[in-house]
């Protein structure tokens, strides 16, 4: 659930969204620590749960043997009862994946039970070929994640392969079909299982990681400010507090305190614009990477350039912007199902097939006070000599939007 993460915050600082209101405290609620807030704990829906269901539910078609075997060894309402005993032992199996992951897992192992013995039931219905439930037994013995797992497995390899042939009544030879099925799908759900923890894992490394990256950008950048504005403050504080005191006493001394916090103030002022702008650098493959993200985020279709080898270097920030700027109108007000980046040696593009209309007055028009954004891109773009245009991308339909800065050769 990545080299470049897009969190919930992220996201709203790049659209300029606001933020949602918090989730209230309670079981699903997140709690704030001493690090922040812990993750949030969010109950699956329904939908989620009759999704995860449909992919065990399609593997029950193996049970068809059993109820063959029904048919074949039972006659009159022992039919009747087999069915029952098997349909019940469908919804025991799927009940118990719903509450594999239930704090304490006391109802898996009701479950678990449950199929134990609706299982031995079966025996005197269907004969052998009720064994063939002890392969869907192994896969919950399996997802149980137990240190007993293997010898019960084991021993369901054992009675499946031994016990028909010592009932006498069932006339039945010795058949390793059944106990092979269930050591094949056991190893099988023992590799499947571990690569699921192996990605659980992983996500949580990946999340720890980004984790500790914010932590220490923050601490850099608290670093940085502190090392700029520290000392530059605390004489700037002094001076001003000596200049005051002698302002009545000695005039000319005070004028030239003065005239060094001036000049201290302007250094300074200097040091943090060079800080931020470092901060702020933009370049076309850092906004190309945020756009990719940042669409697929909100469901648009992308269609972005693979190499940037065409765009000047000189031009690599100001497309940047362009870009940053068109993304972030396409996913706030366009309601577009796809987007495309285009660009070329003096020229980039940024094209949509949402509404032409304006979603909100201004918003998509440069043109407008209300669009700010495009305004401020549009400074840029005139100041390199270029010039910023938008309009409908397909006149005829009236569809689309398009947002393109050209600038001279």
């Amino acid at each position: 659930m990545a080299p470049t993460l897009f969190t919930r915050e992220a996201l709203t600082r790049r659209l300029q969204l606001p933020d949602e209101p918090a989730a209230p405290a309670g079981p699903v609620g997140a709690h704030a620590g001493p690090s922040g807030p812990e993750p949030v704990r969010v109950a699956p829906s329904h939908e989620h749960r009759l999704r995860e269901l449909i992919f065990p539910a399609v593997f029950m078609i193996y049970l068809a043997q059993t109820g063959a075997g029904v048919v074949s060894h039972s006659s009159g309402p022992a039919v009747a009862a087999g069915m029952v005993i098997l349909a019940a032992f469908c919804a025991c199996y799927l009940l118990a994946i719903t509450c594999g992951d239930e704090p304490g897992r006391r109802g898996f192992w009701t479950y678990y039970v449950a199929l134990l013995a609706l299982c031995a039931a079966e025996l005197a219905f269907a004969h052998q070929d009720a064994l063939v439930m002890l392969v869907y037994v192994a896969v919950l013995t399996v997802a149980a994640r137990f240190y007993g797992a293997i010898p019960l497995i084991v021993s369901y390899m054992v009675l499946s392969a031994v016990l028909p042939p010592l009932v006498p009544s069932w006339h039945a030879r010795t058949d390793l079909t059944t106990a092979l099925s269930i050591g094949i799908v056991s190893l099988a759900m023992f590799g499947f299982f571990g690569v699921i923890r192996t990605n659980e894992a992983l996500a949580e490394a990946r999340s720890e990681v980004a984790r500790l990256a914010t932590e220490n950008e923050r601490s850099r950048i608290a670093r940085d400010l502190h090392d700029l504005l520290g000392h530059s403050l605390t004489t700037i504080t002094v001076k001003a507090g000596l200049a005051s005191r002698l302002a009545k006493v000695d005039p000319d001394r005070a004028a030239d305190e003065i005239a060094e916090v001036e000049a201290l103030t302007r250094n300074t002022l200097a040091d943090v614009r060079a800080a931020v702008s470092g901060y702020r650098e933009v370049t076309l493959a850092n906004e190309l990477a945020a756009a990719r993200e940042v669409l697929r985020a909100a469901g648009i279709a992308a269609t972005l350039p693979g190499a940037i080898d065409s765009v000047p270097a000189r031009q690599s920030e100001l497309f940047g912007w362009v870009v940053r700027e068109g993304v972030t109108n396409v996913v706030r007000h366009s309601r577009a199902a796809s987007c495309q980046v285009r660009f070329g040696p003096g020229f980039v593009e940024v094209v949509d097939d949402g509404a032409a209309a304006p979603a909100a007055p201004g918003h998509r028009d440069c043109s407008s006070d209300a669009g700010h954004g495009l305004l401020g891109l549009r400074e840029r773009v005139a100041a390199a000599g270029g010039t910023l245009s938008v309009g409908v991308a397909d006149e005829a339909r009236g569809l689309g939007w398009r947002l393109r800065a050209e600038l001279p050769a």
